[in-house]
């Protein structure tokens, strides 16, 4: 009887046992397939900081560039710049090997970037996230200066030290990709060992302050937050823009003067008596605009009386400064470009200065400024002064380079640096009914090196401004807001 009851609860009881292991098991399947989805949307978010950096990489390097890139790893942030001829170079022959896989378009180098087997130009090299680990970065920035023209940016994020700790935690816990030991350099650092490799810092900054996907915190604090003090200083990566050191042009290049015109017949014979000649020659483009004054009659007279100056003479059917400017420049011929407002406050005399400045390489973009050396008297109204003080301040902000007077009408640039600002115009709009902003910005966005050179500014002798205080100075805070939006806040 006993026996016959024992066999039947000895069965029940290995049959409890086996259903309670087969649901242990499966709530341990259960409780680890939970940990492995939380540690894939931890490397989802892990790839926000990735997508992140593609969108700043997208905004510093327009596409149709020549660009390289240093510690390519997949290939996926130089496909997403849509170069016109695209390399990729990284040390492990697996990543070459998903790369070429990825993006079939592009050419993948299996090498050791401390000895790279290129010898062709670049206009963008790129090295994000890589200097941390070099054994030799100064020697690498060495081999850059073979595959760059004085024209060619490097472009370089690295971690902040800031993030030392929560970086090494991400390891720990295989939130983050295992790294070499880190060199953690400052931006000083970086900035030191590209001078000795022959390159200076155009700009630097901070990007990144949250680097996970949490909608909308990640969006504020990358796009917004730090972009302000004291936020920016937790950034994750620093940023920095560098260029060739500067060498002195060999060739002498011809100067093409660009001088809007509107109601300004009197100062006519006095721009034609007074303009140097420079360079390999000064070539006057006057565009005339809608004078109420005889402007472009005494234009031709003073034309047809110096036969031995070269003379441009057009008139102008759009409205305002800037397009004058922009037709000036399409019918110009020299390889430098400058623009001198026709009311002289600004003396033709100190033209040559400007093309010293751009033709020694000093600078890319040579900003005239009126703020350093006293005026003359009636040279500028005291509500003008200060809010072209203001704007210096907001727009040093906005550009990350200081540029002390942003509507001072004299300014100096390369032809072939216009034809790139004007071919990324759409990026802005037309906006600019002044044209100092659609130069001043187009060059930031290529980041062209921007120099201030202080002139001194004097009286108008013939007519009056052109310029309305209040309205003009409304315009101006639009720009600067549209601006933040396009340069600043992106």
């Amino acid at each position: 009887m006993t026996q016959t009851i024992e066999r039947p609860l000895h069965a029940a009881t290995a049959n409890r046992t086996a259903i309670a292991a087969e649901r242990y098991q499966r709530t341990r399947v259960e409780h680890w397939d939970a940990i492995a989805r939380a540690l894939d949307r931890w490397r989802d978010w892990r790839a926000a900081y990735h997508r992140r950096l593609a969108e700043v990489y997208q905004f510093l390097v327009p596409p149709g560039q020549r660009v390289l890139e240093l510690g390519c790893g997949e290939g996926d942030l130089l496909a997403a710049l849509d170069p016109a001829t695209g390399v990729g170079v990284d040390f492990s022959p697996e990543m070459v090997r998903r790369a070429r896989q990825r993006h079939p378009h592009l050419r993948f180098v299996h090498a050791d970037v401390h000895d790279l087997p290129l010898d062709e130009p670049f206009d963008v090299v790129i090295l994000a996230d890589l200097v941390n680990e070099l054994w030799d970065v100064q020697a690498v920035f060495e081999q850059l200066a073979k595959l760059t023209t004085p024209s060619s940016r490097i472009v370089v994020n690295s971690y902040s030290r800031l993030w030392e700790v929560p970086l090494w935690a991400g390891e720990r816990l295989g939130l983050k990709k295992p790294k070499l030991d880190q060199n953690w350099l400052t931006v000083e650092d970086t900035a030191g060992l590209l001078n000795l490799a022959g390159f200076e810092v155009v700009r630097h900054w901070q990007e990144v302050l949250w680097p996970v996907a949490t909608p909308p915190l990640d969006w504020l604090a990358n796009r917004w937050l730090v972009k302000l003090a004291p936020f920016k200083h937790l950034a994750l990566t620093n940023l920095i823009v560098a260029r060739p050191q500067p060498e002195r042009r060999p060739r002498r290049p011809v100067v093409s003067v660009i001088v809007p015109a509107r109601n300004e017949a009197g100062n006519v014979p006095a721009i034609l008596a007074r303009m140097p000649e420079m360079g390999a020659g000064t070539e006057i483009v006057f565009v005339e605009g809608h004078s109420k004054d005889d402007t472009f009659e005494a234009i031709a007279r003073e034309i047809a009386a110096h036969p031995e100056r070269r003379v441009k003479l057009y008139r102008q059917t759009g409205a305002g400064k800037g397009d004058a400017v922009r037709l000036g420049f399409a019918e110009a011929t020299g390889d430098v470009l400058m623009i001198l407002d026709a009311d002289l406050t600004v003396p033709p005399e100190d033209l040559p200065r400007f093309y010293d400045a751009l033709v020694s390489g000093k600078g890319d973009f040579v900003n005239g400024v009126r703020l350093v050396y006293p005026m003359e008297e009636k040279a500028m109204r005291f509500l003008n002064l200060l809010g072209n003080k203001f704007f210096s301040v907001a727009f040093s902000w906005l550009l990350g380079q200081p540029i002390k007077d942003t509507l001072c009408g004299t300014k100096a640039l390369w032809r072939a640096d216009y034809e790139r600002i004007a071919a990324n115009r759409g990026y802005f709009g037309d906006f600019d009914p002044f044209g100092d902003f659609d130069l001043i910005f187009g060059a930031a966005r290529l980041n062209l090196k921007i120099v201030d050179l202080p002139i001194r500014y004097q009286e108008r002798t013939y007519g009056a401004t052109n310029i309305h205080r209040w309205r003009h100075g409304l315009l101006l805070l639009q720009m600067l807001a549209n601006a933040s939006r396009r340069l600043k806040f992106v």
